[in-house]
């Protein structure tokens, strides 16, 4: 019995020992915290990277969004320029014929002025039949002669080869599109040869240049200047047509209106009253503005 009392009691004693003095962790335990960690961890992350994801592909969309938009506008100003520059080829090709001077006379310009404005580049079509001439040179300008400012009619002298120069190096600036090229070379010209048989057609396209490079003041002012020298030219309704245009584009209705109808009341029967007739329909009345 003793060395079994014996043995309990060291048996007990262990066991005391063993109570006092704390266990070390389990090595497997701590390897599957860490584990649980590194886990955690790559999880925060992931998301984190998704979150970024997200917003990448919505910044992505959007700018696609603003590409196609961008592409949209630059195919209808394309379109515009096409149309622009075919309808003045189509005109000045016209102008070739011994009578081409005297059917464009009423409604050259006044035909491109129907675009009312909505598309910058229309604006310089429609006058584009009779200053077609007045580029041409040779046969052709002698043929249009009469309408264009060269040699009319009674033989009397038209403008000399420099002022033709001048005035066609402004003319094809027009119809390439540099706007401010052909309003500075407009300019010049009108500032050395004021009184050119030139003069009256480089004062309107002067007014044009400014309208298609949306400086409807200064298109407003360019056409007054033609209705003010040359009241009874053939450019005049094309000129009071397109102050209209000017008006409206600069939010001046009352004044564009009073404009458009007195190109329909001074000009009945010609393009310029047609376009005017069309455009003044599509203004509201007065009570509805």
């Amino acid at each position: 019995m003793r060395g079994w009392a014996w043995l309990l009691a060291a048996v007990a004693a262990t066991l005391a020992g063993c109570a006092s003095t704390p266990s070390e962790q389990d090595p497997v335990q701590q390897k599957l915290n860490e584990l649980d960690a590194r886990m955690a961890r790559i999880v925060a992350n992931q998301v984190s990277l998704s979150q970024r994801l997200d917003e990448i592909q919505s910044g992505i969309r959007e700018l696609q969004g603003r590409i196609e938009e961008i592409e949209h506008n630059n195919e209808v100003a394309a379109k515009r320029q096409r149309d622009l520059y075919g309808d003045l080829d189509r005109r000045i090709a016209a102008l070739g014929g011994p009578a081409a001077g005297a059917t464009t006379a009423g409604g050259g310009a006044a035909t491109g002025g129907g675009t009312t404005g909505s598309g910058a580049a229309g604006g310089a079509a429609g006058g584009a039949a009779t200053a077609g001439a007045a580029t041409g040179g040779g046969a052709a300008a002698g043929s249009a002669a009469a309408g264009e400012g060269g040699t009319d009619a009674a033989g009397s002298a038209g403008p000399s080869s420099v002022e033709q120069a001048v005035y066609t190096q402004a003319f094809d600036a027009l119809k390439a599109g540099s706007y401010s090229v052909a309003i500075t070379g407009f300019k010049g010209f009108l500032g050395s040869y004021p009184s050119s048989p030139l003069a009256e057609n480089a004062q309107y396209w002067l007014g044009e240049a400014y309208y298609v490079n949306r400086e409807y003041e200064s298109a407003a002012g360019a056409f007054r200047t033609v209705l003010k020298k040359w009241p009874d030219s053939r450019r005049a309704p094309d000129a009071l047509l397109k102050l209209g245009f000017a008006q409206l584009q600069q939010k001046q209705v009352p004044a564009a209106r009073a404009t458009l109808e007195e190109v329909t009341k001074k000009y009945p029967g010609t393009d310029s009253a047609r376009l005017a007739a069309e455009r003044l329909a599509r203004i509201p009345p007065p009570t509805a503005q």
